[in-house]
């Protein structure tokens, strides 16, 4: 079973992610913050990992610079999860070292088929 870690400050956001990736047959595991996230990615290590941008503590584009600086956890695909929809936000996102955004609201056939992609990728290429 996929296993995704889905990082979101925003409690009633979290909850219907979670219920709409469980439903897909994901199993979830959720952080409300970018300090948990990182804690959590490296002791669960996740096939892949949402990141909300906005977060407290530390925010999503710092938390996925450090997750992507760790040898544990930087082949984890990371999709930012974001209301910040500008080209230049975009550009914040993959220069943090995210592999694909949703724009929020969140499209979930769009997100079901990110998944597939980064999920086929990952197979492809292989974890170290």
């Amino acid at each position: 079973m996929t296993r995704i870690l889905l990082v979101e400050d925003d409690e009633t956001h979290r909850e219907l992610l979670q219920r709409h990736l469980l439903l897909e047959g994901y199993q979830v595991t959720s952080a409300a913050n970018g300090m948990q996230a990182i804690i959590l990615a490296q002791s669960d290590a996740p096939d892949v990992i949402l990141m909300d941008m906005g977060l407290p503590l530390m925010d999503g584009w710092q938390a996925t610079r450090h997750l992507k600086a760790l040898p544990a956890t930087r082949t984890i695909p990371l999709v930012a999860l974001t209301a910040y929809a500008t080209r230049e936000d975009l550009e914040r996102c993959r220069k943090a070292g995210c592999d694909a955004w949703e724009t929020k609201p969140i499209e979930f056939p769009r997100l079901w088929a990110t998944l597939r992609t980064l999920l086929q990728q990952e197979r492809h290429v292989g974890k170290p």
